[in-house]
């Protein structure tokens, strides 16, 4: 800590910010501001950032450039945020980006720098709660002024063609745009919306801007996001993206009605007709006149007046045929865009959505028109997202859950990687959320695995004939997770491992060989260069190991596979490079008893360690002479064991018998001494609990030899192994009847209950399923 708090001293004080790279910046920024150490960040907060403001003349914007905020957004905001931290709340309103009289930025001044800084500074104000009301106020606009301003905006970002991408000039500013665009849709979240008026112009806003085919896909899935914050009720929220969505899948088109030639023949032919009736009639008019009969001409003349009405009518119903008659209908579309722009919605109301909300016959439209047929899509993106869209249905309904968990698991298995990530993870989420009793509640159950053998395919068939289905899905799962874990893809192998993490965090998988894997994963050189993976296990041991006792003794289980894993590897294994005495320290601190959150108060209870010790005694009773005796010795002079006596006496005779056979002296002189510790323990004892008015029972000391035999009979394999080798090592193996002599003649299935155990874990077994004989099925299997 001092060595990096000095560093960032120096850099400030000495280094110009001119002679870093934007690289060499940005990652200052990021190790400075997410150190765990408050001294680091404090160092960064009050030397290096004013040191670089200084050297930029205080100008905010330019350090935001020189940031490179369109590719590091969430650098630059943090950066931001420490900068105002340190700003009186005069200053903070001085720097403020150039707002014009609306208490906007003008479009043309619109840059990435300056509308970061501007959405920075007002969630900062926001922040701060009813206090910063009034400074908020100072800028931004109302609701109302700022929706149509937002709307004007995104209507100048258009979507481009495949020939005008290649082009990367105007790749690189419709780029920007988007990035603006993503910048002020999140400025929507400080704006007022309790005032009607504006709250309904940002809803029509969001509404317009999502149904419109020109808004580019990036946005559609922030648009839903800040839409569904302004709508609060489940209901509306489902009726109002399911509207959307009909726009979008079913856009109302202007459609030109064709010309009706034989209409138009009829009426050219009724218009001829009138014309020569016309003439014929003005005809005969002038020879009235001619002969002037005036009464028959103006009979003629009127007639003429009609004729020359009907001819101008039909001149008129000519020239309205003759014009394309524009007709509005709906045109369902069904290309990649539009489906991915109505499955990303989709999702976003389902993840906003409140988890006991059921699901109705609008979604169910939706599932069985737009998701289930988008599940066989030819385009990745479409089935990724319908995929996530089935996957959280299923989380709102245990029915659909049941219906489509089989559907899940195989495209877990069989689709590109992406997609396979998206089921496992909610494969994952159903059984956190359901547990393994939803595979009893199947109907359907899965087929063998293709790369199985015969044999366990003939054990899968006979199992599904006695009606097993819901082991041999729960086997089915876990040989694929088993899978996963070996996958050469590191984002697969990542979400495998956290998803068993978080299944038995939570009590839903108890397996000591899982843990063992997750161990070996954890420690294998192969995953070093995945962060992610090494974090969430790292979090994960702590966490799991201090929940509770049952834990820990998942965790001393798993010791002896773990360690035998790492000392047989083969020099070609990535794991013959893994320091066994580091992991051997790993797994007995993980088992210490005070490391528990909740630290049993009996002092005179069996401690996890008791009986790690017990194991590790056996093994090395197994070989005296192996290399790996002298690892043990190590460890068993750090374990906490517990005052009960009829333990001591355990392991002192266990201790007696190795220092008989073990020749090498750094062990034996271990072993010795930790004998000698136990044996003026227990003599401590024994003073501290003789009472001097009271002589010595024989009957208690019989009571007591009795105690401890039935201590001896209620521990573990190892125990029994340690009793059975009391008189000498025999010349043949089979008398070493237990799990870490022989484990594998000796099924793991047969175990002598221990009570004190299972008293302690009542609880979770009422919710968890024990899948240890799977797992060794799993390990019959491979």
């Amino acid at each position: 800590e001092n060595v990096r708090k000095l560093a960032y001293q120096v850099l400030a004080d000495k280094v110009h910010i001119k002679a870093l790279t934007i690289a060499q910046r940005v990652g200052l920024l990021q190790h400075g501001l997410h150190d765990t150490s408050e001294a680091i960040k404090e160092v960064v907060c009050s030397r290096l950032l004013p040191a670089w403001l200084l050297l930029l003349d205080g100008n905010i914007i330019d350090l935001l450039h020189r940031l490179d905020v369109e590719n590091c957004a969430e650098t630059a905001m943090e950066t931001l945020k420490a900068l105002f931290k340190g700003m009186p709340t005069e200053e903070l309103l001085q720097n403020r980006v150039q707002l014009d009289n609306r208490k906007l930025i003008p479009v043309d001044s619109l840059t990435c720098e300056n509308v970061v800084y501007w959405r920075v500074l007002c969630e900062f104000i926001k922040g701060k709660g009813n206090d910063g009301d009034e400074m908020l106020e100072q800028v931004l606009p109302d609701a109302a002024t700022y929706a149509e301003y937002l709307r004007s905006y995104l209507k100048t970002v258009t979507v481009m063609s495949e020939e005008q991408r290649a082009d990367y000039t105007q790749l690189e500013m419709v780029m920007t745009k988007e990035f603006i665009s993503q910048q002020l849709i999140h400025l929507i979240e400080c704006l007022d919306t309790n005032e009607e008026g504006g709250r309904k112009r940002v809803l029509a806003v969001l509404q317009e801007m999502l149904a419109l085919p020109q808004t580019p896909s990036s946005l559609v899935c922030l648009l839903t996001e800040k839409l569904l914050l302004i709508v609060l009720d489940d209901q509306r929220r489902v009726q109002t993206v399911a509207e959307i969505i009909s726009d979008v899948m079913e856009p109302i088109m202007e459609v030109s009605q064709p010309v009706d030639e034989n209409k138009s023949r009829r009426q050219q032919v009724q218009l001829a007709e009138v014309k020569v009736r016309i003439m014929e009639a003005k005809e005969a008019l002038e020879n009235c006149i001619a002969a002037q009969d005036f009464s028959q001409a103006a009979e003629l003349k009127e007639s003429i007046t009609k004729l020359e009405d009907s001819r101008n009518q039909i001149l008129q119903e000519i020239s309205k045929s003759n014009e394309p008659v524009i007709r509005e209908v709906r045109t369902e579309k069904n290309d990649p865009e539009t489906l991915l722009r109505c499955l990303t919605m989709c999702a976003e109301l389902l993840k906003k959505m409140n988890f006991k909300t059921q699901i109705g016959p609008t979604i169910s439209g939706l599932m069985s028109s737009l998701i289930l047929p988008s599940i066989a899509n030819p385009y990745p993106a479409v089935r990724n997202m319908a995929v996530v869209c089935l996957g959280t249905c299923t989380l709102h309904s245990k029915e659909l859950a049941k219906t489509h968990m089989v559907l899940l698991l195989q495209i877990a298995q069989l689709d590109e990687v992406k997609i396979r990530i998206s089921a496992l993870r909610s494969i994952i989420d159903l059984l956190l959320l359901f547990g393994f009793q939803l595979l009893s509640e199947t109907a359907s159950s899965l087929t063998a695995q293709p790369n199985q053998s015969p044999e366990r395919q003939e054990d899968d068939a006979a199992a599904e004939g006695k009606g097993d289905v819901p082991e041999d899905t729960a086997q089915s799962i876990l040989v694929m997770l088993s899978e996963f874990l070996d996958s050469e893809v590191s984002d697969l192998r990542t979400e495998t491992a956290e998803g068993l993490a978080k299944l038995m965090y939570t009590g839903r998988i108890s397996s000591a060989k899982m843990l063992s894997r997750l161990v070996l994963l954890w420690y294998n050189p192969i995953t070093e260069d995945d962060t992610h993976l090494r974090h969430c296990l790292g979090v994960f041991f702590q966490l799991y190991a201090r929940e509770s006792r049952a834990h820990q003794e998942v965790v001393e289980e798993s010791f002896l596979p773990t360690i035998r894993t790492l000392l047989n590897a083969p020099a070609t294994s990535p794991l013959a490079e893994v320091d066994v005495n580091n992991v051997v320290e790993l797994l007995v601190e993980l088992t210490r008893p005070s490391a528990l959150i909740k630290p049993s108060t009996n002092v005179e209870e069996t401690s996890v360690h008791d009986f790690l010790a017990v194991r590790m005694c056996g093994e090395m009773l197994k070989d005296p002479t192996a290399p790996e005796v002298r690892l043990y010795a190590k460890a068993l002079s750090n374990l906490e064991f517990s005052r009960d006596d009829a333990v001591k006496g355990d392991l002192q005779s266990l201790l007696q018998q190795l220092v008989q056979v073990v020749k090498d002296r750094i062990c034996l002189r271990a072993l010795e001494k930790m004998l000698q510790q136990l044996m003026n323990s227990k003599e401590q004892t024994e003073l501290l609990s003789a009472s001097p008015l009271q002589p010595p029972d024989v009957n208690a000391d019989e009571a007591a030899a009795d105690d401890l035999s039935k201590s001896v009979k209620r521990t573990k394999r190892g125990q029994r192994k340690a009793s059975t080798a009391k008189g000498g090592r025999k010349p043949s193996r089979k008398a070493e009847s237990s799990e870490e002599s022989d484990g594998e003649n000796v099924p793991e299935t047969v175990s002598v209950v221990r009570p004190p155990r299972r008293a302690k874990t009542a609880a979770l077994e009422k919710t968890k399923l024990d899948l240890n004989p799977l797992i060794d099925q799993e390990a019959n299997v491979s």
